[in-house]
Parts: C-alpha cells; structure tokens; sequence
C-alpha cells in the first residue's frame, strides 16, 4: 500500500515540477494557435482548456491504460516503477512535445513532422506506419467493446452487429465537425473514466478485503515473460504511447494558448497513469497475485476481467461503471483514431476537409479496411498495436530531439527527449527480435542487438548536432 500512495504522490509531484521544466525547456508564447490562424470549422475549432484535457485524456486513453496495465501487472509491482517514472520522463514529456511541435507546425501530424525533421523518406515512411497503427487501433476499439455489449444484450443482437453499429457511429464520428459530437460528449466520457479509477482506488484503500503488495524488482510473470522488453510494451498507453503522437494534433488544432499546452499534453498523460497504477495495483490485489490475474485474463479476457473486479469490489454500481469504461471508453478512441488517419490521409492528397465530399472520400475505404480486421484474433492484434506503439513513440521522441536541437535555448535541453528515445529504440527492437509475433530470437542475440541500435541512434544524433551547430555557427559569421 506504501508503494501505491508513494506512486501516486510522484506522478502528482511530476506534473508539478517536472512538467514544469519540460514547458520550460520548449518555451510556450502568445503567438496566435491554429485554432485561430487556421480556423475551417471542421477539424481547427477553439476549445476551452478544461474540455481540451479530457477529450485529449479519452482521446489517448480508451481502454489503453486499463487492458495495458491489468497485463503489466502480470509482471508483479515492479510495473508501478515503470507506470510512474515512464510517464513522468517518457509518455508525458512525449506528448507535450508531439502536441506542442505539431501547434507550431498548424497542427501537422507525426508523419509531416517526421518529414520536415528527419527527411523526406521518414515522410512517406510515416506516413505509412502512422495509418497502419491508426487503422490497428481503430480495429482493436471495435472489437473489445463489442464483444463485451454482445455478452450483455441478446443472443440475436450479436457481436456482428455491434461492429457494425460501432463502426456507424465511427463513421459519423470521423466525419463530423470535432466540436459537434467529441467536443460534446467526450469531457463527460472523461469524467467518467476518472470517477472509475477513483471509485476502483477508494476501494483498493479502503476496503479491507485488498492488500496492494510493496514494489519489488523481482518478475513474477507466470509464463516467465522476461520484464526488458515485454513489460514495457505490454504496458503500452499506461506509460508512454506513440498511438498519443499521432492524437496530440487533433487538440494542437483547438487550443487557444501554447501556454495551456502543459495542463493539457503533460497533464492528460499523468491522469492517464494514475489510471493505469490504479488498475494495476486492482488487478493484483483484487486476485491475491499474478498467477490467478494471468489465469484471469487468459480465460475470460480483457473486458470481463474489468467487470469482474468493479462487480465484486464496488458492487451494482461497479458494473455499471465498468460496462460504461470498457465500452465507451475504448469507442472514443477508436473513433478518433480513425480521425487521425483521416487528417494523415488529407495532408497526403491535398484534399481540404472543409467539403464533407472529401471527408466522405478518405473514411469510407478506412471503415472497410477496419471491418475487415475486426474479424483477426484480439489478442494478435493488441501485439501488434503495443509493438507499433512503441515504435512510434520511439520516432516521435526522435523528432522532438531533433526539433529541440533547431529551436531550444541551449543545447542540454534535447537530453530530455533523447535519452527516452534512445531508451525506446532498444525496447521496441529487442521486443520485436525477441516475442513469437517477431523473429522469437533469444535474449542472448535480441538483448545485445537492441543495445547497439540504441547506442547507434545516440552516435548518429551526436554526429548529426555536431554538423548542424557547426554550420550554424559559420553562417552567424558570414
């Protein structure tokens, strides 16, 4: 329990200063935001600050840092470590950067940033990579919450026609001016999201039914999983996301000050980990360890692992909030992820997303793509989305570094992005070399490989800052 008060206190005090300095380091002014320099109705709408963190909050969370954190938890408590310090040095200063980055550039997406930073073959490469991603975490959010309604309505009203329903309402979602259905009801879908988590740590605190063991650096993971790297790309959006750079320009798009960029970028990633410790902490508590929680998921899966917990620890109540979570939560997700590859696909034709024609063009075909993924098995496709995810986060954190190089006060300042991307440089290509979904290398290959294309990473950024700061200083002197 000590651990789990500390943790919380942590990713608070992380906000507060950390957050702080990482604002700092990017220097936020009153130049006017996209919101109003570029305002077409559509997808660059002002929005007030409070609505802008809890859309931001629904639109990188869903069930992320639910289903993301109940797997890491598989790996006992050593995950609140990574849930805490990964948010506070990683997924949040990754979000600010990305969000902040993209208001700069008139809320351009991670790929046109990955063009202008690191070259015009990252471009078409991101491009890419970045509606792949998209279009993976669009599916998973269709079929989770489908599955789930399909177990609580009639036989007749079955997961089929759930999918289809969400992918209606996805429909209408993507197309529709972003202050008429997400600027409308997401803040309360937020609120939502919020009040579960509370609801689930007041009872963890509480109730004397639960007892929240103390973190430990020792892996208890039942399959023997080992911690680096699949702990933290299980964990995923609990702790740092590159599905969150690809979210982050949609509200790039609508704030109407850089200087509330912190409470929003910064501040949504940190309430996302307090979600994600709390349901960790749930999830190990609540079934005594990690072997009945594995045994938990792996039997009944995700959604009903969530229903179970709310049911017994919060009663009536608890259901109803669980089903509200894992449904609507994921949904508001999904939907903007398929927003997210509308406006990729819009920078990559040209077509203005003022005519709803054009709109019309771009999100049919990605429906009919995502419809068809809905029919792969969830848990390959939960694989490959954490592993996407953290390969873009990775990039990401590559093109902060980059951006911070070209425009920050003093040169240290880029330390801050890219250590973390080099960090994620060796997770994401250990895990990929090392999981059954990859290469299924042993840790004696993958672990030393993945140090060295870390460590190249570093090299290259090094000779590349090198280069560049030379040939600026010559042309201060021509």
């Amino acid at each position: 329990m000590v651990s789990f008060i500390t943790a919380l206190v942590v990713l608070v005090l992380g906000f507060l200063f950390y957050g702080k300095l990482t604002e700092k380091v990017f220097g936020p002014d009153d130049r006017p935001t996209p919101a109003v320099s570029e305002n077409d109705g559509v997808d660059f709408v002002p929005v007030k600050t409070w609505k802008a963190v809890l859309i931001q909050l629904l639109n990188i969370a869903g069930t992320g840092p639910i289903f993301g954190a109940l797997m890491g938890a598989c790996f006992g408590p050593v995950v609140f470590l990574w849930i805490v310090f990964g948010a506070i040095l990683g997924g949040a200063v990754h979000d600010y950067m990305g969000g902040m980055i993209s208001e700069r550039n008139k809320g351009a997406s991670i790929a046109e940033l990955s063009g202008k930073y690191i070259g015009k073959k990252a471009l078409y490469l991101m491009r890419v990579f970045s509606i792949l991603l998209l279009l993976l975490t669009g599916t998973v959010f269709v079929t989770s919450p489908a599955e789930l309604i399909a177990n609580l309505t009639p036989s007749f009203l079955s997961k089929g026609f759930w999918i289809v329903a969400i992918l209606v309402y996805y429909l209408l979602a993507t197309l529709m001016p972003i202050d008429k259905i997400i600027g409308r009801f997401y803040p309360v879908f937020g609120v939502v999201l919020i009040v579960m988590a509370v609801s689930i740590a007041g009872g963890l605190i509480f109730l004397p039914d639960y007892s929240i063991p103390e973190v430990s650096l020792e892996n208890l993971h039942p399959d023997n999983l080992p911690v680096w790297p699949f702990m933290f790309v299980t964990v995923a959006c609990g702790a740092i996301s590159g599905f969150h750079a690809t979210q982050s320009p949609m509200m790039a798009k609508c704030i109407t000050s850089e200087k509330e960029g912190r409470k929003v970028f910064y501040g949504a990633m940190i309430i996302e980990s307090v979600i994600a410790l709390v349901w960790a902490a749930a999830g190990v508590a609540f079934y005594g360890g990690t072997q009945l929680l594995n045994d938990a998921l792996s039997s009944n899966g995700q959604s009903a692992t969530v229903y179970d917990i709310c049911k017994n620890m919060l009663g009536s109540i608890g259901g109803v909030l669980a089903i509200i979570g894992v449904v609507i939560c994921p949904i508001t997700s999904g939907d903007t992820a398929f927003r997210s590859a509308r406006l990729i696909l819009a920078e990559w034709t040209g077509l203005k997303q003022k005519s709803f024609k054009n709109r019309l063009i771009l999100t049919i075909p990605m429906l009919g793509v995502g419809a068809i993924l809905t029919q792969l098995d969830f848990n390959i496709l939960w694989r490959y989305f954490s592993w996407s995810n953290q390969t873009l986060a990775m990039i990401s954190l590559w093109v902060a570094s980059l951006y911070l190089l070209k425009n920050a006060k003093k040169i240290y300042y880029t330390l801050m992005t890219a250590i973390p991307a080099a960090f994620m440089s060796a997770v994401s290509l250990t895990y990929i070399l090392m999981a059954r979904e990859g290469f299924s290398l042993s840790p004696g290959i993958a672990y030393p490989v993945g140090i060295i294309f870390a460590l190249s990473h570093i090299f290259f950024y090094i000779l590349y800052a090198r280069k560049y700061l030379t040939e600026r200083v010559k042309a201060k002197s021509v």
